[in-house]
């Protein structure tokens, strides 16, 4: 098959038996020509990098003592399911100021605690999470104190040389010359599955990137999608984080889109920043 070719298996969504995939036209090179196939490295350490989040999530869940918490659960504190509502745009702005860079001071309501989960997705999706010092500042910021001294030990051993490595990056968490690391999560939608004046469960649904760009590269930015469920807290004005949890999913259907090459991902990761999230 060459590029270009539609691309079909078995297993489709929906029970259609198949999935289509647009390659790039004759002429272009995905990143020095590696071809992801349904069990490339890549995909590899997407995986590896959702299991080790899912590791210090655990850790961080039994150091809390309790079995509340659950990110199957899809109930709010009334015993009602989610309103699909509950996530419209308000127009309020979710905060006024950021701590290094991080928005902060977020309202001690419903809102609050949507717009605190979907930007503390966007940073703990970062490229900053793979090198220790910012990681550091993050975790300390993010988390309740207690939970954050818990984390740091474990997440420095989760982020190791070796791990680093399999990413392609060096041990203190760049990228080689030439070459754009990207590790971005993009909220699509947040719903509240528990909510008190103190506590909150928030679920944000996403979509990530991970992967490398560059000519040498043999592990292309793919795009995976999760749920990522946050337990916060209201301690020192503002929500944090006393656990998480990731799962799988839901996914669309691929679509037809046409890959781009290493130098346009790597443009579009310098131009295009980030977002602060309202809900």
């Amino acid at each position: 098959m060459s590029p270009g070719d539609e691309h079909e298996t078995s297993g489709g969504y929906g029970g259609t038996g198949q999935t289509r995939t647009r390659l790039p036209q004759s002429g272009t090179d995905i990143y020095g020509g590696a071809r992801r196939g349904g069990r490339s490295s890549s995909r590899s350490l997407v995986t590896v990098v959702g299991v080790v989040v899912l590791l210090i999530a655990a850790i961080a869940f039994a150091n809390r003592g309790d079995g509340t918490s659950s990110s199957n659960d899809s109930t709010t504190s009334s015993g009602s399911k989610p309103d699909a509502s509950s996530t419209t745009a308000s127009g309020t702005k979710p905060v006024q100021t950021k701590i290094g860079g991080i928005p902060s001071g977020f309202a001690r309501t419903q809102q609050g605690a949507q717009s605190a989960a979907a930007n503390y997705s966007v940073s703990l999706g970062s490229t900053g999470m793979f090198q220790k010092d910012i990681r550091h500042s993050l975790v300390n910021s993010l988390y309740t104190s207690s939970a954050a001294a818990k984390l740091t030990g474990p997440m420095d051993q989760a982020y190791s040389a070796d791990f680093l490595g399999k990413l392609g990056l060096d041990a203190n968490g760049n990228a080689p010359t030439g070459s754009t690391f990207v590790s971005r999560v993009i909220p699509v939608g947040t719903t509240v599955q528990q909510y008190s004046d103190n506590d909150a469960k928030v679920a944000v649904w996403y979509v990530g990137l991970i992967g490398m760009s560059g000519q040498a590269s043999t592990d292309p930015v793919t795009t995976s999608w999760k749920t990522w469920t946050f337990d916060l807290q209201w301690s020192d004005g503002d929500w944090k984080i006393v656990t998480d949890s990731q799962k799988d999913g839901p996914a669309p259907v691929p679509g037809d889109d046409t890959a781009a090459t290493s130098d346009e991902i790597s443009k579009a990761i310098d131009e295009y920043g980030g977002f602060t999230y309202a809900r």
